[in-house]
């Protein structure tokens, strides 16, 4: 089990464009990946109700976590890279 606290930068915190990243990274990965904020029950980082439920905001902190075979920290740095994509300008 590999895990990550991650603050979140984007300005959208975990919503729109960026849960859509976090969660089709997480998809591609052969590895169970949760996610959770301080004192809430985690959830599966490969569902976007699920990640887009927790309701992760702007400077806040979350918890990843990758279970499972394979590269764990090469996918706490892709997870954490989408987590912190900048949205886009309209």
């Amino acid at each position: 089990m590999a895990q990550r606290h991650v603050r979140v930068l984007s300005k959208v915190g975990l919503h729109a464009r960026p849960a859509a990243l976090f969660v089709q990274t997480a998809t591609k990965a052969p590895m169970e990946v949760t996610v959770a904020k301080p004192g809430k029950d985690p959830v599966n980082a490969k569902s976007i109700l699920a990640v887009l439920g927790l309701d992760v905001r702007h400077g806040e902190e979350i918890t990843i976590t990758v279970e499972g075979e394979g590269d764990a920290e090469r996918l706490l740095d892709e997870l954490e890279a989408a987590v912190n994509v900048e949205a886009e300008s309209a």
